[in-house]
């Protein structure tokens, strides 16, 4: 590894990559952290998205394969303190490793190009380990894309970036889209709409799922406003056998995305 430790945490380089904690910074500097060994190894997995990688000695120890492959991809390696690493990481428990990555959203269009069967939509989702989740039942249960609306959490928050545990990086993610605009290029493509809402008057026993489906799913206070609601081709609720008094956010929606995933799967 070229260079010396990185101590000062006042230094350019470091104030530079923590300045990024800071959505305004995000947006202006059109990049993010992506901390932990997981998320830095899926960053390195795409072409020219890690920019640069902050490494304790220890973690290095740790991970020998991926501060190897930032090197040979080019990526810029630079051994931290445990002073600056703190800096940098958003937990209490730092992992020793944060990547330095530029924003990888996509347009919507882009994201619902060719023939998408399975799409999940957040609307005014505000809680980041919720979105971060979402996102990754989303990328486990084979979706096609993730939206974020504009009332809706950062996905580079990174928070949300470490629930997502690297599913940020495998799929098309949109941000800032107006529910409508959303919900017309999704049936425009011949995505059936489908509001989760535990208020609805079908359950996901009632549904057929096995075509193109989009879900939109709401805040996890107080769920979908009426006029999204409104925009869905049916409200559909997670049907609820024993006594809970309801599911939180990301797992009504593992449920959702699973069964369509499932419809979509069966002969």
């Amino acid at each position: 590894m070229a260079g010396s430790e990185l101590t000062n945490v006042r230094s350019p380089r470091v104030k530079a990559a923590r300045r990024l904690a800071k959505r305004a910074f995000r947006e202006q500097d059109r990049k993010f952290l992506a901390e932990g060994p997981q998320a830095v190894r899926e960053a390195l997995r795409l072409d020219d998205v890690a920019l640069e990688l902050f490494v304790t000695a220890e973690a290095e120890l740790r991970h020998p394969e991926l501060v190897g492959e930032a090197a040979d991809k080019g990526v810029p390696v630079h051994r931290a303190s445990g002073e600056v690493m703190s800096e940098l990481s958003q937990t209490v428990t730092p992992q020793g490793l944060v990547a330095v990555c530029r924003l990888v959203h996509v347009p919507l269009e882009q994201a619902l190009s060719g023939e998408p069967r399975l799409v999940a939509v957040l609307a005014h989702v505000r809680d980041p380990g919720n979105a971060g989740t979402v996102m990754r039942a989303a990328d486990a249960a084979g979706a096609d894309s993730v939206i974020f609306t504009d009332a809706s959490v950062d996905p580079y928050n990174g928070k949300c970036v470490r629930a997502s545990v690297g599913s940020l990086f495998h799929l098309p993610v949109t941000i800032g889209a107006p529910v409508g605009a959303a919900v017309r290029q999704l049936r425009e493509r011949g995505l059936r709409v489908l509001a989760a809402d535990g208020a609805g008057k079908h359950t996901l026993d009632d549904v057929d799922l096995s075509g193109p489906t989009a879900w939109i799913f709401g805040n996890e206070a107080w769920g979908l406003p009426e006029e999204i609601l409104a925009e869905a081709d049916d409200v559909v609720r997670v049907p609820i056998y024993g006594q809970a008094e309801s599911l939180n956010l990301a797992t009504a929606a593992a449920v959702c995305l699973y069964s369509s995933a499932r419809a979509q799967r069966v002969p």
